[in-house]
């Protein structure tokens, strides 16, 4: 029988509190089996991986994704929580990256599918749709320390349900805006009103509503801004004498597209932060603004304009904002190019865990098992840092050398961690080498058949 080790039964103790005891006991298996497995990442796969193939009673681990009584929300904000514990000092910035990814899903029995835009297959030309679940993720952006770049663990995802589904259902329509909202005040109740926090999105997320709730939360939020947004100036005092309602605008602005034809704009030449953590050299030009949207409040912000130096024109440009006037417009740019990470989690969820093998037809179980696939991959970050806490065991070749970690890496440290602790202690240390003797150690059969069993069957 497979042994969890106390290394991740403490690490799972966390969520303790979320959890009742069968459950906890169940779910413990559970994630061992999807760390360890290849390829799809079922309940099935999972049980087979820990040698639970032969349990009678397999039909409870099945029911802790459809019938058992568990919140994922209150499991997410216990895994925000250690995530902060393990990456984050208390006196840092907490920095949070929101974005979209598609789940490839068919069947007509799935209550939250429809039919969203496919970013990897369309182009600019070509708009690919497909059928699926959009699920609205959160990650956080810690420092690991043996990769160069910053890591997007994520802690929460949602499904966003089209307007069509909704109304289907009978269900209020919030979309991805709607649900950011929710879980920015969420976050802010999480940590209490002191602790700064920091939201980092795409231009999907640039909405007015969105940074007002930012603001009342105070949470900064930075983003993409579009070349001809409405800018204005701050309104003037109006005189005491003068009857009618206050001004909520000045005179308007040039809008940024605006802005890059003239040549009275003024441009400072910089080094900033980019993709792939390389510094690269650009024009700058800054200023406060009132973005303002018929029929809502206008928005104070920092906007910030960059384009290649030398450059003329609106090619190559792009345009950024923060909520908090006072950010330095380089740390703007900066922290915009790191949202990027959460791309790359994306694209190692899929390589590594399996995302999108996943099977599951009840809505409860759908609604559970993305979500918990996420965490796995925070879980397995947390746990190669505490049993590495400096140096990441990275699989080198003498055709191929590595300087950073990855996921894969992460992930393989923490399956050979949870296969050792099951071979025989005796025979796991102090092994001599002969010429006439060779090295072996004990094996319980069922750790036997599992692996031999994943090692065969592996895709």
């Amino acid at each position: 029988m497979f042994t969890p080790s106390p290394t991740i039964i403490l690490l799972m103790r966390a969520f303790a509190p979320g959890l009742t005891g069968p459950a906890f006991s169940k779910c413990l298996s559970l994630v061992c089996g999807v760390i360890l497995c290849p390829g799809r990442r079922t309940v099935a796969g999972a049980l087979r991986a820990v040698g639970l193939h032969r349990s009678k009673r397999f039909g409870k681990y099945h029911r802790l994704l459809s019938r058992d009584r568990w919140s994922a929300m209150r499991l997410s904000k216990l895994l925000f929580l250690l995530l902060l514990e393990t990456f984050v000092a208390g006196d840092h910035v907490v920095e949070i990256v929101v974005d979209e990814t598609l789940e490839r899903r068919r069947g007509r029995r799935i209550a939250y599918k429809g039919w969203f835009r496919d970013p990897v297959r369309s182009t600019h030309n070509t708009t690919v749709t497909t059928s699926g679940i959009r699920w609205l993720t959160l990650c956080l952006l810690v420092n690991v320390p043996w990769s160069k770049r910053r890591w997007a663990l994520p802690f929460c995802a949602l499904p966003v349900c089209s307007e069509k589904n909704c109304l289907k259902r009978g269900r209020t329509f919030r979309g991805a805006g709607g649900l950011t909202v929710d879980m920015a005040i969420k976050v802010r109740q999480w940590l209490g009103g002191l602790r700064p926090i920091r939201l980092i999105g795409d231009g999907g997320f640039t909405k007015i509503d969105l940074m007002h709730h930012c603001t009342d939360q105070r949470i900064e939020q930075i983003g993409r801004l579009r070349l001809d947004a409405g800018l204005y100036d701050a309104p003037s005092e109006q005189a005491t004498n003068k009857r009618g309602r206050k001004a909520k605008k000045g005179a308007r602005q040039p809008n940024l597209k605006q802005r890059l034809a003239d040549p009275k704009t003024q441009w400072t030449t910089v080094d900033v932060s980019w993709y792939g953590g390389e510094q690269r050299t650009l024009e700058i030009a800054t200023g406060i603004a009132l973005w303002y949207v018929s029929g809502m409040p206008p928005a104070r912000l920092r906007w910030v304009l960059v384009r290649p130096v030398g450059q003329a024109g609106s090619a190559g440009a792009a345009a950024f904002f923060s909520t908090n006037a006072d950010t330095a417009p380089e740390q703007i740019v900066g922290c915009y190019a790191e949202r990027w990470n959460i791309e790359v989690f994306f694209e190692e969820v899929r390589a590594c865990l399996g995302y999108e093998t996943q099977r599951g037809w009840c809505n409860a179980t759908i609604g559970r098992t993305t979500p918990c696939l996420f965490g796995i991959f925070s879980l397995v970050v947390v746990l190669a840092k505490r049993l590495y806490p400096e140096n990441l065991p990275v699989r080198q070749a003498a055709w191929y050398e590595k300087d950073d970690a990855t996921f894969r890496d992460a992930l393989s440290a923490v399956r050979e961690h949870l296969w050792q602790h099951n071979i025989k202690p005796e025979h796991q240390f102090n092994r001599e080498w002969s010429p006439k003797n060779h090295e072996m150690c004990l094996i319980p059969i069922a750790i036997f058949d599992a692996i031999q069993e994943i090692a065969c069957y592996a895709a």
